[in-house]
């Protein structure tokens, strides 16, 4: 294994470490916070989300709408394959801010509306990932990996060990998933995001939240992906 392969894999390593550990008081706490949000926020913007989110699981299924040709070279290299990643990464990230930021600025209707569209962007970034480390994103198998890494990315503490077991052992564990409990996909995602995303919602405050939380997002999005590949294709188990 090359210099930077070992390098990337110890920091792969040392993130999985990183994600077994319970979340801080402050997290809990907001927790709590969040719930009490989440009753005063209308019950239209509770249903944008969660139909935003089973159509988006549908979508990475069972079409390409979310595949968009990527040139890879066969010869790249690993180092030079996530240097792809990085970049494009930043791209979407840029994307995601800008947009963000506008539909922050519009108070709740047009905060209701960045929830797909930043679903979008996820979805699209992993989409390209998978295919600038050599996957075969048309797979279904490859597809279900996927959805599992923007799982992880926004699991609870309930549930993240689990996910984390499955994407660290994909090899062998994709055999025995053949469906997700897709409620509680659902779930995991909403109850990660809305403590920031719903504060989007306000009028001109929303602005700055918009922004900053999508930024986030993504990045939170691309650690785990990058991750989550470095841990499936580098660690000899």
């Amino acid at each position: 294994m090359q210099d930077y392969e070992q390098d990337v894999l110890k920091e792969a390593l040392k993130w999985k470490r990183k994600m077994k550990r319970k979340s801080s008081l402050v997290q809990k706490a907001s927790k709590s916070v969040q719930t009490k949000i989440n009753q005063k926020i209308p019950d239209q913007a509770h249903k944008v989300i969660t139909e935003s989110i089973r159509k988006m699981i549908e979508v990475s299924l069972t079409s390409s709408a979310y595949i968009y040709k990527v040139d890879v070279n066969p010869d790249w290299g690993f180092q030079k394959r996530e240097q792809e990643i990085k970049d494009r990464l930043q791209k979407y990230r840029n994307t995601a801010t800008i947009e963000g930021a506008g539909t922050g600025a519009g108070g709740i209707f047009l905060g209701m509306a960045d929830f797909p569209m930043l679903l979008s962007i996820k979805m699209k970034f992993l989409f390209d990932t998978g295919q600038l480390y050599g996957m075969n994103v048309k797979n279904y198998e490859e597809r279900m990996f996927l959805l599992h890494l923007f799982m992880l990315a926004f699991s609870s503490d309930n549930s993240r060990a689990r996910v984390l077991h499955r994407v660290a052992h994909w090899e062998q564990e994709k055999e025995n998933w053949v469906d997700i409990d897709w409620r509680e996909l659902q779930q995991e995602y909403r109850d990660t995001i809305d403590f920031v995303k719903m504060m989007q919602l306000i009028p001109g405050f929303g602005a700055v939240v918009g922004a900053w939380a999508n930024s986030r997002l993504l990045n939170q999005l691309g650690e785990t992906a990058m991750n989550g590949y470095r841990l499936r294709l580098l660690d000899e188990k």
